[in-house]
């Protein structure tokens, strides 16, 4: 048996045990979505957001990228983000990284990852600029990079925060809340490192004043 096949016969296993389980469980599925969350995590496959959040298909929206990044320029998160809070109404948006992430422990290398990496990771290695001198204090490297996953969190927060998506929400319907987590590879908690709430003012020169 090829190794994909395996996941096909595993995905009609799946079914068949949830159809059993609860005879109606693809018809609501098929006629209903109404997420409350929109989870933009990082790719890395330990981290699957319905598991670690206990939550069932459909309760939340998802989006994953190499490190969870928020990047004005990325058009597919902006496009999940725009149908996220316009269309699905969600109430909270998560950037959820993890402890141990390989995208941050790349970033602070000077290895060469040719350029579509390079381009990607700069948005990292931005946060460490930013963050210099604290990063810098930091003795051991594991907790280095630690402090970075959670920094990292903190700035792509701030950047859901600058985009008109956020802000016309904001003023128009005082939703969504930004929430920024790290999820722990070693015991499988989530560490909340950060939160702004609907209508928060952040540096002017981001707030647009004719939405």
């Amino acid at each position: 048996m090829k190794l994909y096949e395996k996941l096909l016969l595993e995905n009609k296993a799946w079914a068949a045990e949830k159809t059993q389980a609860d005879p109606d469980y693809f018809n609501r599925l098929a006629h209903l979505q109404t997420p409350a969350f929109l989870w933009i995590g990082c790719s890395d496959s330990r981290v699957p957001a319905n598991e670690i959040t206990g939550t069932q298909p459909g309760e939340i929206f998802v989006h994953r990228n190499v490190a969870n990044l928020v990047v004005n320029t990325d058009v597919n998160l902006l496009a999940v983000l725009d149908y996220a809070v316009n269309h699905l109404k969600v109430k909270h948006v998560i950037v959820c990284g993890h402890y141990g992430c390989g995208g941050i422990k790349a970033a602070t290398t000077n290895t060469d990852f040719k350029a579509v990496l390079n381009m990607w990771l700069r948005n990292i290695k931005d946060v460490i600029r930013l963050h210099r001198d604290e990063l810098d204090a930091i003795d051991s490297e594991e907790k280095r990079i630690d402090r970075l996953v959670e920094l990292n969190v903190k700035e792509q927060v701030f950047n859901l925060a600058k985009t008109s998506i956020i802000q016309k929400a904001w003023k128009q319907e005082q939703r969504p809340h930004l929430h920024g987590w790290v999820y722990g590879l070693k015991d499988g908690i989530i560490n909340p490192v950060t939160e702004m709430n609907a209508g928060m003012h952040i540096d002017h020169i981001y707030e647009y004043d004719d939405l």
